[in-house]
């Protein structure tokens, strides 16, 4: 891994974001699962999705790529009864088709990179046992199962990723019986639940909420379609924030009638005092006089770390609570802009399940990327506004999510060399 250095500078005009990860992720296993040929577009081929495809293509479907396009055709899905699935290092991945095998009856076993063997499956190691499914695990990966799930209640408490939620929701209509996911306590990150039966929809299966609780017909089937992927507002964020810190950033690609929680991102940037304007093509974000704001990250996970960077800025203090599911991303993403911050002069207290962050300025520094792709991109928008160059480790790390960043950013008036 290689060192990126950035220097002060703004950035100002107007940037397309790549397609929401969390919407391809969705949509291609949904084509996976259909009966017939679906073709989904735009796609980006980070990291994160060439597992996914990778993993599509070992349980049976013929995946084809064709410019910013994939068809699947799904016609030998499941009919292989082994199959190894290397999901790199995408917790959405493995999380999604732990679930997805099961309902294929395929014995599998699931491996990755980074710290992705490190990341918690338990909630899948004492659930699926009670619905058919043996899992040989020492608690991470590599994880394997043997056997058929079976449909009937799952409890699960609301506090977890959404992922092992989104997971079910993808393989149990698959099941002959009906069941339900019981949540046992408020449900987190609900925007990405609603992307997932969002999707699904599209693909026509139908999920039932009532009372908190998810109900699944089983024996439902998946039709192919031709999907549209949407822009991703967990990239736009970094982007919006840059205009908030002097610059004037307008993004394109993003619909703000999106079920993505992280277009939270808007209604927070205004509240932290940023200028923020919406219209159907685009969103643009201005510099204002920022102010410390409160913040809930229960439902927006993926934003702490560039909420923490716009708040070193901010005058007066910034709370972000909720935050505890964060340590277990691609690096413990609390302790890192911590460290991150705190090495650029920041005021910085780090919480169990936060950050308290008195705002001011930045001198340079140089910081650990922790090879997390929102790490490395939160700095660099840090950078922006610090007083001298940030050197921040791991550049590749943003090939995870977005591996022409920094092309944008340079695009847009950033220096980054």
């Amino acid at each position: 891994m290689s060192n990126v250095t950035i220097k002060p500078s703004s950035l100002s005009g107007k940037v397309t974001v790549p397609p929401s990860k969390s919407d391809v992720h969705r949509a291609l296993i949904c084509a996976a699962l259909s009966t017939g040929v679906s073709v989904i577009s735009p796609v980006a081929f980070s990291q994160d999705i060439l597992a996914t495809l990778d993993c599509i293509a070992a349980l049976g479907a013929d995946v084809e790529i064709k410019g910013d396009s994939v068809s699947i055709d799904p016609k030998n899905m499941f009919k292989n009864k082994t199959a190894e699935l290397n999901c790199r290092e995408s917790g959405s991945t493995v999380r999604f088709f732990i679930p997805i095998a099961a309902a294929g009856g395929v014995s599998t076993v699931f491996s990755g990179k980074g710290r992705l063997p490190m990341r918690p499956l338990d909630v899948y190691s004492r659930l699926l046992p009670q619905h058919g499914v043996e899992c040989i695990t020492a608690g991470g990966l590599p994880f394997e199962i043997v056997g058929k799930l079976t449909s009937g209640k799952f409890d699960l408490p609301g506090n977890i990723s959404s992922q092992f939620i989104t997971g079910l929701l993808f393989a149990l209509p698959l099941l002959e019986g009906d069941s339900v996911i019981h949540l046992t306590s408020p449900l987190q990150s609900k925007g990405y639940i609603d992307m997932t039966i969002a999707v699904q929809a599209r693909f026509g299966v139908k999920i039932t909420q009532k009372n908190g609780d998810y109900y699944i017909s089983g024996g439902q089937t998946y039709t192919p379609c031709a999907y549209a992927t949407e822009g991703d507002w967990s990239q736009a964020a970094f982007f919006l924030a840059a205009g908030a810190l002097g610059g004037d950033v307008s993004v394109r690609g993003v619909r703000f009638d999106s079920r993505q929680g992280d277009k939270e991102i808007v209604s927070l940037l205004d509240r932290f005092g940023a200028k923020v304007t919406i219209n159907d093509f685009h969103t643009e974000c201005s510099e204002d006089k920022l102010r410390g704001i409160d913040i809930d990250a229960s439902q927006i996970p993926d934003l702490v770390p560039i909420l923490s960077v716009v708040s070193a800025f901010a005058e007066g203090t910034t709370r972000i609570y909720n935050a505890e599911r964060v340590r277990l991303k691609e690096s413990d993403r609390l302790e890192a802009m911590y460290r991150a911050l705190s090495a650029c002069g920041a005021n910085i207290v780090q919480t169990e399940d936060g950050l308290i962050i008195h705002g001011g300025s930045l001198h340079g520094g140089i910081v650990n990327g922790c090879n997390d792709h929102r790490i490395v991109m939160s700095m660099a928008i840090a950078a922006l506004r610090a007083d001298e160059e940030i050197i921040i480790s791991d550049k590749e790390s943003i090939s995870k999510s977005y591996d022409t960043f920094f092309d944008d950013y340079t695009m847009l008036g950033g220096i980054a060399e």
